[in-house]
């Protein structure tokens, strides 16, 4: 299943929105997705920036991989909207638009993203 993921700043927990409907369908500590894209909407980037308040504009799509694990080689990737308009990878500071793997999962209420 094709799904849009985001971490929720309330619940400190990733939310899960079904691609199709845009609906959430799920609060996970942990999920993994084949496939991934990282994407950012610029006019949610503007708004933060411009109101100083964050807001649900950056997401991991890909094809949500039930009951698997990865034991890969993983690069740690990152989002500030203060910084950049862009997800990036923390090793080489370099813009990250897709990854074949991406493992999300939260760790003492903040959240770690890892593309391989």
């Amino acid at each position: 299943m094709r799904v849009k993921v985001y971490f929720n700043l309330h619940k400190k927990v990733f939310s899960v929105m079904d691609k199709k409907t845009r609906k959430v369908i799920a609060h996970t500590d942990t999920i993994i997705l084949k496939n991934a894209k990282f994407t950012v909407s610029k006019s949610g980037r503007e708004r933060v920036l411009r109101e100083k308040k964050k807001n649900v504009h950056a997401f991991v799509e890909g094809d949500w991989q039930k009951d698997q694990e990865l034991f890969l080689k993983r690069n740690t990737v990152r989002y500030n909207p203060y910084e950049a308009d862009y997800f990036i990878n923390v090793l080489t500071g370099k813009k990250i638009e897709t990854s074949a793997w991406c493992d999300l999962f939260i760790e003492n209420g903040k959240a770690n993203i890892y593309a391989y």
